[in-house]
């Protein structure tokens, strides 16, 4: 079968990568792909929300199966005009995609299925939210409405801050449209994790947990990225949590979904806080987490293929799922100046001294230029090890970074370090 992927990133590498496995794959292609996408399948120049150009695509090269890496696809509605064609997709509808789309109508959507998320208030005036700031106690989280790339979303210890907050999002319009409402929230304590789950409407089944790393510098300190690293499993996701977050918060939205006539097939990413009171929803999305799937997918034993198969074609209780007990650390490797001005065109070196069979080099912002890879992103490479448990994934990991060379190059040293030093003094497992 042929089969395409939508997206460049890392995220996407992972997919291809995981993708090409399977038996069943005769062509793999991406859209737009990079340097290391470049590798293993065939990179069409294709920008991911130029949906028509895509189905056209599509349809001259007989695709049998699109899976779709950004949101940006989805809430463009690329699901909705690929299947309207009678051409396999794999990511949620339009409507569905709104869960990630609009912060608003997530949040309504969760009050309406009573998941556990924070206490909010909507705002479309700059001055009633400044008016409701002054009156509140902090911290608070203020996030823009719609999609901002990750950058959308305040955390505010004082009333300065939330004031700056949405002076930016809705006076001087840094995110554009997105800003034209915005949800202030209470500010939810405790460790993050990332449960995502594979839906095909009706049924549905979690991947092993995750943690990302969203902050620029270690110890979590300084803005948010798109993430700096992950591992997997996430030992603070004991069975019995996962319960809780799959009853509380995964089963009610895929059921309200499709009550609501917005039937979620696709990926349902839950962002989550485990908070004193029980695991409490700080967002969905609706694709694949990035760096999330980096550290996800090589843990995956089962053919990818099937699964997204069985998804899209309402079959997914028959799937099939076997997974590496082993954990895997990915550590994001981003050009000097990210998340802000970064400079691109560095040659890449020392990727083939990189010999470990249990480690994977995915490319998340490369280009090949005159026979040489060249940084050409922020995040530029996802260095992933699997080991017999985090301490060893972790070490192996690191290991592979240090042979890596480019100029201004820049990544955090403490992926898993928290957990890690939390295992060693709470005897977590």
């Amino acid at each position: 079968m042929n089969v395409l992927v939508i997206g460049a990133g890392g995220r996407e590498h992972a997919l291809c990568w995981k993708i090409k496995q399977s038996s069943k794959v005769k062509r793999l292609y991406c859209a737009p792909g990079n340097g290391g996408i470049a590798q293993i399948a065939e990179c069409v120049n294709i920008a991911p929300d130029d949906v028509h150009l895509l189905l056209q695509f599509a349809q001259n090269k007989q695709i049998d199966l699109t899976v779709v890496g950004p949101e940006a696809s989805l809430i463009a509605g690329i699901s909705d005009l690929f299947q309207a064609k009678g051409l396999k997709v794999f990511g949620p509808s339009q409507a569905a995609a709104q869960l990630e789309g609009s912060k608003v109508f997530s949040k309504e959507f969760m009050r309406r299925r009573n998941i556990p998320t924070a206490v909010y208030k909507v705002f479309d005036k700059a001055d009633a939210a400044l008016d409701f700031l002054k009156m509140a106690q902090f911290p608070l989280v203020v996030k823009a409405d719609g999609l901002c790339a990750g950058k959308g979303v305040y955390v505010c210890g004082d009333l300065k801050i939330a004031g700056t907050a949405v002076d930016e999002i809705m006076v001087q319009k840094i995110f554009g449209a997105a800003g034209d409402k915005i949800v202030i929230e209470e500010c939810l304590q405790g460790p993050e994790a990332s449960v995502l789950a594979i839906s095909d409407g009706r049924h549905f089944f979690v991947l092993p947990s995750a943690q990302d790393h969203k902050r620029i510098f270690d110890d979590d300190v300084g803005p948010n990225t798109g993430g700096m690293g992950s591992f997997s499993p996430n030992p603070r996701v004991k069975a019995e949590i996962l319960d809780q977050i799959i009853n509380r918060i995964i089963e009610p939205a895929i059921r309200g979904m499709h009550q609501e006539g917005h039937a979620f097939k696709g990926v349902l990413f839950a962002g989550l806080m485990l908070t004193a009171e029980g695991p409490k929803a700080l967002e969905f999305n609706v694709r694949f987490g990035d760096p999330e799937t980096q550290s996800i997918l090589p843990r995956l034993e089962s053919d990818l293929v099937d699964i997204l198969l069985a998804a899209c074609e309402g079959r997914l209780q028959e799937a099939k799922v076997r997974w590496d007990e082993r954990a895997c650390v990915c550590v994001v490797i981003a050009s000097g100046g990210y998340p802000g001005k970064y400079q691109n065109g560095f040659a890449i070196r020392g990727l083939d001294q990189i010999k470990d069979p249990d480690t994977v080099v995915f490319h998340a912002g490369t280009k090949n230029e005159g026979g040489s890879l060249v940084t050409n992103g922020g995040r530029v490479l996802g260095i992933t090890s699997l080991g017999r448990n985090l301490e060893a994934a972790s070490a192996k990991a690191y290991n592979a970074v240090s042979k890596v060379e480019f100029d201004h190059m820049f990544f955090r040293r403490d992926i898993a370090a928290k957990l890690l030093r939390e295992k060693a003094s709470h005897g977590l497992h």
